[in-house]
């Protein structure tokens, strides 16, 4: 594929060349289709190649000529040249879309060089409208351009372009100052130049992440700068995304990427306020926000920068005290720093850097590791406790020693929970009972108190080892549900702030349960959306299948879920389940909405009968009633008057009552249209005449040779009407309108210029449609039909009827129509309607 981000940048030529290249290597190659454009060079470069002979079809009387695929397929050429991929074909030739018949040859075993400009790539196509002002009709899907075994875009400065463009060697004379003016103006074409390169840029990048994921690759290759930027929800968060974004920033093409990480102890300082914010700051910042859930923060912070194959990694400097750090070891920080790997990673200090004391972190249900670390201070601490007290031991001292086991059996239950602290306090009861009451060095008790006091000991002991363990499980569930929160008002945010609504459930699902793959698919097997992690885990399972209602089933591939992760899943397929409705319950509207706009024109329509047709219809029977008054005697010169009136009344009643017919089979889709090849001038003219506008009326600007156009002759020229009687009568006095023709992309624009007041661009659209009349005033205007008609009989030829502002002031009506084969172009051109 060769792709260009305007035309005659040199794709065509580019194609041909490399055509002739690997003829020269004694490869079999053909010109399946080659559109020239009457460019010399470009026809001239064809020279030497294999040209196949092209498909002539019939079109309501027009003959055009598009690539023939059987030919092709039955000549079986090696390497097939097939120009301009989103072309679409002339009807009745068996594909709609000239991609198809790529997609045939590749099927036969041939392979296909192709070329196609960047306003044709479908997710690109709204960009490059509202860029340039123009929209295009003819798209392909990114997927067939991404499955191209390789993408070469073919280069050229905007300057250079220009020039090329000013001395002729893109379009002919006639057409230069209008695409210099419009759409090869140099911001339009830096602009499109950009989109270009970095499509091919994002592309490459997707192959060397499929490449990697395929390949097993785990490690870190800075093809592109990419800045993982953790989020704790803590008021750091917006001093870390601006540093995140001034490194991004510091290479071409570097990305940022904000990452919040919330695990099933909770996080602590998450103001749920603080990270709205932040989600903000990361969209005016240019970067993406993601949310994970995972036990261990510093690990899935590490799995998801690894995943996105960042380069760098930036976390805040713990707000914990010293104090606190000594209690509680070191910090996520420094986790990250020693399983970063090949990730740099940037502490970044910042005002609430170290300054509160908070308590161990908690947690609840505790994890075996917290389980087994007090078990062993209990193994340890005692005997150590006990060696220390035996130093210390005095007859006054034992009320001391059992309060300094009992903190021990505390601190134990802090760190281990129950069942290490239960363990502690039988050991220490026995450690007392053995070593300091009495009789001493056995476990007999010489006194019933003592034995009292051993047994509250040890239950008192359960007792704070079973608060502890409770609060930690309260603390759990409670960390757990704002977790879970946190996560549904995340994909809700996604949804609302303009994201694909399956595809931000799909992705934060995935993201949220640490999965491999997420997809969803219709009962009947059809993809829907798509989520996956780079790289993926070693030996995955088989996917499960979640229902979602009688729709769709979503596909989970990865770890076994929990029964609370589960229930969170449920709440997600009930929000899949409503989108899929929504989605389907807007498809209905959109199909209702046709019938409801006909319906109000219906009714506009009789609304505006019974006030516009009654003016002429009452002239004109007043009119015939008077000259048959056999009471009133008029003179020969009254009965010409009378009549003149009545024959322009009902001349007006018939003009208004074709219009009303006509705009009832544009609504209803049934305007008789028959296209022809038509030269300009030959509507132009009689559009003149009918209107008697002379020299001194109207200004014309020609071509040297005007190029055929496809069109209704009949049609065009009521169009031609319709507009030029509105530039007269808004034009300002002593500038008459401008009728020009120029080609331009393939198209034949008409334009007519007029320097009167203009139209507001908010009212713009509305004069196009069905009875408007700019001011509402003037009641010999008629039903202000004439812009819905002349839109609605350009559409109905194929082409468009835009409304520009003149330069200094004034309207520009553009009708923009295909051009029809021409003479000279018959054996290199069809009917294609874009540009090289």
């Amino acid at each position: 594929m060769f792709l260009g981000a305007a035309p005659g940048v040199g794709k065509t030529y580019t194609m041909l060349e490399e055509g002739r290249r690997l003829r020269g290597e004694g490869r079999d190659v053909v010109v399946a289709v080659v559109e020239t454009h009457g460019r010399r060079a470009t026809e001239a470069m064809a020279d030497g190649l294999e040209v196949l002979p092209r498909r002539t079809v019939n079109h309501r009387g027009v003959h055009l000529t598009d690539l023939d695929l059987e030919g092709v397929l039955a000549r079986r050429p090696e390497i097939a040249l097939v120009d301009e991929l989103a072309h679409t074909n002339a009807p009745g030739t068996g594909h709609e879309k000239r991609w198809q018949d790529v997609e045939a040859l590749l099927d036969a075993g041939i392979d296909v060089m192709s070329t196609i400009n960047v306003q044709h790539i479908e997710s690109l196509n709204d960009v490059v409208e509202r860029i340039t002002g123009v929209p295009h009709r003819e798209t392909i899907p990114d997927e067939v351009l991404r499955r191209a075994d390789q993408v070469e875009v073919v280069d050229l400065a905007p300057e250079a372009l220009r020039g090329r463009l000013s001395s002729g060697c893109i379009y002919p004379s006639g057409r230069i100052d209008a695409a210099l003016s419009n759409y090869f103006r140099v911001g339009n074409l830096t602009a499109l130049r950009e989109l270009a390169l970095l499509w091919l840029a994002d592309e490459v990048d997707s192959a060397l992440q499929r490449y990697r994921a395929e390949q097993g690759i785990d490690d870190k290759w800075e093809a592109r700068e990419r800045v993982v930027v953790a989020l704790t929800g803590g008021p750091e968060g917006r001093t870390l995304l601006r540093r995140g974004a001034r490194i991004a920033s510091r290479s071409a093409g570097g990305q940022l990427l904000a990452v919040h990480v919330t695990n099933q102890d909770g996080l602590r300082d998450a103001d749920p306020a603080e990270l709205a914010a932040q989600r903000a700051l990361v969209q005016k910042l240019g970067g993406t926000y993601h949310e994970v859930v995972g036990d261990q923060t510093s690990k899935a912070l590490v799995d998801f920068a690894k995943g996105a194959n960042a380069s760098q990694l930036v976390i805040g400097v713990s707000r914990r005290s010293r104090l606190a750090a000594l209690f509680t070891g070191p910090g996520i920080g420094a986790t990250v720093i020693r399983e970063s790997g090949e990730i740099d990673v940037h502490m970044v200090t910042h005002a609430a850097a170290g300054r509160r004391f908070a308590l161990p972190h908690a947690g609840g249900a505790l994890s075996w590791r917290r389980r087994a670390l007090g078990a062993l201070v209990a193994l340890v601490g005692g005997p150590l406790l006990t060696l220390l007290l035996t130093l210390l031991q005095s007859e006054e001292s034992i009320t001391g020693d059992v309060l300094s086991y009992q903190l021990l059996v505390i601190v134990v239950a802090l760190i281990g929970g129950i069942w290490p602290a239960l363990f502690a306090a039988v050991l220490s009861g026995l450690t007392l009972d053995f070593f300091f009451i009495d009789p001493v060095r056995t476990l007999t008790i010489g006194e019933p108190a003592h034995f009292t006091a051993l047994i509250l000991y040890i239950v008192n002991a359960v007792l704070v080892s079973y608060v502890v363990d409770q609060a930690a499980r309260r603390t759990r569930a409670a960390s757990r549900a704002a977790a879970e929160s946190e996560l549904l008002a995340t994909i809700a945010g996604g949804v609302l702030r303009g994201q694909d609504t399956l595809q931000a459930l799909v992705t934060r699902t995935r993201e949220a349960f640490g999965l491999d793959t997420v997809q969803l698919r219709l009962a009947d097997g059809t993809l829907l959306s798509k989520a996956t992690s780079l790289p993926p885990s070693p030996g995955q399972a088989d996917p499960v299948t979640v229902p979602v209602g009688e729709r769709a089933v979503l596909e989970l591939v990865g770890r076994p879920l929990a029964a609370a992760d589960r229930r969170l899943l449920a709440v997600i397929t009930t929000q899949l389940d409503t989108a899929l409705e929504y989605r389907d319950l807007s498809r209905a509207a959109s199909k209702i909405g046709p019938l409801a706009e006909a319906d109000r024109v219906r009714t506009a329509l009789l609304a505006a009968v019974g006030h516009d047709l009654r003016r002429p219809l009452t002239a004109a029977t007043t009119a015939v009633t008077s000259l048959r008054s056999a009471n009133i005697t008029f003179s020969p010169r009254e009965q010409g008057a009378l009549l003149e009136t009545a024959e322009q009344s009902l001349g007006t009643l018939s003009n208004l009552v074709t219009d009303l017919l006509d705009v009832s089979r544009i609504q209803a889709g049934v305007l008789g249209v028959v296209l022809e090849s038509v030269r300009p001038e030959d509507v132009i003219l009689p559009a003149l005449e009918e209107l008697d506008l002379g020299p001194g009326d109207i200004e014309l600007d020609f071509p040297a040779e005007p190029q055929l156009l496809l069109a209704d002759a009949v049609l065009l020229q009521r169009v031609l009407v319709n507009l030029l009687s509105n530039a007269i009568r808004y034009a300002s006095h002593g500038e008459p309108p401008v009728l020009s023709v120029s080609d331009f992309g393939g198209r034949t624009e008409l334009r007519i210029i007029d320097s009167g007041p203009g139209i507001p661009d908010n009212r713009k659209d509305q004069v196009l449609m069905p009875f408007q009349r700019l001011g509402d005033t003037d009641n010999d205007t008629g039903l202000g039909l004439g812009m819905a008609l002349s839109k609605g009989f350009v559409e109905g030829m194929g082409g468009r009827l835009s409304l520009e502002d003149t330069p200094g002031g004034g309207l520009t009506s553009v009708v923009s129509l295909p051009r029809a084969p021409q003479p000279h172009e018959a054996l290199h051109t069809g009917n294609s309607v874009g540009a090289a």
